[in-house]
This record gives C-alpha cells, structure tokens and sequence, in this order.
C-alpha cells in the first residue's frame, strides 16, 4: 500500500534537512564540533556512532528538544532554529515507544488526529496500520503486543500526521537480535513506501548498513566520514571508520614506489600492492602508509602449498595462533612478521583440515581490496592495531 504523501506543509519547500554550522555545548563540554550536513529529502539516513559521539544530541536539535549552541536548522527553505518542537513538521520514535497503555492500538495511531480535531480518523488510522502490518491487532491494548509491534505502532503514530521527518532515536534497541534483524527490514520497508525522510540514531554498525541509503559515523562530536554503506566499508578514510564498521587487519609499511596507478609498498621484508585510488596517504617514496584489509578479503593456504597461490596476489607468511569456530565460518588470528594478531575469516566450505593452531601459512590476497590511511594521523588518533569496535551502552550526550 502506498501513502498518499501529504500537501499541508508545501509552502515550506519541502526539500531536505539542512544543518549549518551546528554545535551543541554544555559548559565546557562540546557534545558537537559546528559541523555542516545534509540529508536528502526522502532519504533514509543514519548517525552511527559510540556512546558519547554526540548523535543523539543532533538528532534532538533536528527535533527542537535540544536548543543548537551555534548554527542553524533548516527543513527545506525553513528556518526552524527557533521554533517548538511542536511546531515543527517532525516526529520522534524513541527507544521506549511511549506508548498510552490504556488506550488501544487504533487510539493511540489515532491520538495526533483527535489532537488536531480531526472527527473522522477511522480511515486516515486503518490505513496507517495496514502499512505497518497491524489491522489485526487493532483493539488490542499495547501490553498484549510484542515489542516488535509495539515498535510499529510507534512509528504508524509518528506516521499519521505525515511529518516531512520521522526522527528514530535507538528505535530497535529494546528488541532481541532475531527481532531487531526483522524490523530492520520492516523499517526500511515502510520508509520505501511511505517516501519521506528518516533520520536514524543508532551504535549498531549492521543496523546503519542495512537500513541507510548514506550514513555519517559520529566520533566525539564529529563526523568522521559521511558516504554510502558500501562506500564507508570498501574505502575507509580513517582507522576509526575502518574498525567500527567492522574488522580490520592493519599493516606499516613504507612506500617503495609508484607507478601507474599502483604503490608498490614494502612491509616485513616484503612488498605489497596498493591502488594509489584506494589511499588517503601521501604516496611520495619513504613515507609510512598504514595498510588496511578486512578478514574476509584474506585467503589462508598452508604453507606445503605456497607454490599454488596464483602470482599478482599479496602475500605475507605466518603461523596460526588460535581458530574459533562460528557456524558460517571459522576466524583465524594469524602471528606474523607485519601483524601479531591479523584476523582471517574462512568459509567452511571443504576447508583444509591442516589448519589448526600452530600450522605455517601464507595469507594471501587481491591487491584490489587493500586500502590505505595515513600512518602519521592514525598514531595520532591511536587507533593502530586489529580489532573491531563494540559499543552496547547508551548514549549520553
């Protein structure tokens, strides 16, 4: 079923959500750098980040319930710095759903409708809980309801006034992971239907990857990066972006030199391959590039059968330390001359039986899927190393 997309609000441009030069302090703390963003009007588009990254605080001064330090918010041609939240063409679905417990689920879709004395809601809100999979359940009370739907019957609320923006703070993180999986899916279903902008807060990197068209990772009061899921995993600028969304090994090396459109870079006593596209290092002779792969690109052939690796492919030798079986594959940790503890993940598909703990490797790969970050920024940042970023708690600021 498709919405109708409502009209009331078009001598306001519709159009996207601006932020301008935004900030947010509190005393001496800054939650968030003035920072300047842009989120496309029918998007559905996420802030990702850790506790504390100061993603919840912009998705609030998008809201109104948080008053900008500095800079302004725009919803399409307007200026809604100043006004109420109330008064502004958005609705928030927060973690909690705020439901009325003693209204039914028709009442409480209905509530924004009586609000603004409308009489006849019966096919404004039967409409709202077909789109989200709810006629059935329509007299029922929310505490009969799973939290799945409860979930649901927060956003067709949200929904029913046909806000230019629904605001989705942490929405799925009351929810076990089987459910949470499924109304990923179910969200981003609704948004396609429904056409309008979502603005998503969320810590969870696969959340952010399977519902956002263009996430921005948040990093204490910045964005870090802003692209596509895609884009964000494959070519990461920063070792913080590389590591929260997802795993991956990274090596020091040094530039060895360059040619066309490859950097040809040496590592542990031996050479690896770079695209000069895939590098935000400088690729001038001798300077130190911090080589990055994730643990799925990486093949791992025992050593007996080193003379079968195709030629073209980077390699570097080392010996398993520990395996950890999980289903779909098993993760290997790798000690070797350029990485003590570099992460290889095999499917267990006729995988060899020789490799165990202790058993000599050649790790190996295609150049293509090597990335490269600036070794001197990221020792800055203090982020070198291989690990992934897990970050279950709240957020605060």
């Amino acid at each position: 079923m498709k919405t109708t997309k409502d009209t009331t609000t078009a001598g306001h441009g519709g159009g996207d959500v601006r932020l301008t030069g935004i900030s947010k302090t509190y005393g001496s703390f800054t939650a968030v750098h003035p920072l300047d963003l842009t989120v496309p009007e029918g998007s559905f588009f996420a802030l990702l980040g850790a506790s504390g990254c100061g993603k919840t605080t912009t998705l609030r001064m998008i809201a109104g319930l948080e008053e900008p330090t500095a800079g302004t918010v725009h919803l399409g041609d307007q200026d809604v710095t100043a006004l109420p939240p109330y008064k502004r063409p958005v609705n928030t679905v927060f973690q909690s759903y705020a439901l009325f417990p003693h209204l039914d689920i028709f009442e409480n879709v209905a509530f924004g409708l009586r609000r603004r004395g409308i009489k006849s809601v019966k096919k404004q809100v039967d409409e709202m809980l077909e789109l989200v999979q709810l006629g059935e359940q329509a007299r029922k009370k929310p505490h009969q309801l799973s939290g799945g739907q409860q979930q649901r019957v927060a956003v067709a609320r949200a929904l029913i006034n046909h806000p230019r923006v629904l605001l989705l703070d942490e929405p799925l993180g009351a929810l076990d992971l089987k459910l949470r999986r499924q109304m990923q899916l179910e969200l981003k279903r609704i948004q396609t239907e429904v056409g309008i902008t979502f603005v998503h807060v969320t810590h969870d990197q696969e959340e952010a990857m399977t519902m956002a068209d263009t996430v921005a990772v948040m990093n204490g009061g910045r964005v870090e990066q802003l692209g596509s899921p895609t884009d964000l995993y494959e070519n990461p600028r920063t070792t913080f972006v590389a590591n929260f969304l997802g795993t991956s090994n990274f090596i020091e090396a040094e530039v060895d030199s360059t040619s066309g459109d490859e950097v040809v870079l040496k590592a542990g006593g031996g050479k690896l391959v770079l695209p000069a596209a895939r590098t935000s290092a400088p690729t001038t002779t001798g300077g130190k590039v911090l080589v990055g792969v994730r643990p799925e690109k990486i093949s791992l052939t025992h050593a007996d059968d080193a003379g079968e690796i195709p030629e073209g492919r980077n390699r570097i030798t080392g010996r398993i330390a520990d395996s950890s079986f999980i289903g779909v594959s098993t993760q290997f940790v790798v000690d070797s001359p350029v990485c003590s503890d570099f992460e290889v993940y095999v499917q267990n598909i006729d995988r060899d039986a020789r490799l165990v703990p202790g058993a000599e490797v050649v790790l190996h790969w295609n150049p293509a899927h090597t990335f490269g970050l600036d070794a001197a920024q990221s020792l800055l940042a203090g982020t070198v190393g291989s690990a992934g970023v897990e970050t279950a708690e709240e957020e605060v600021a």
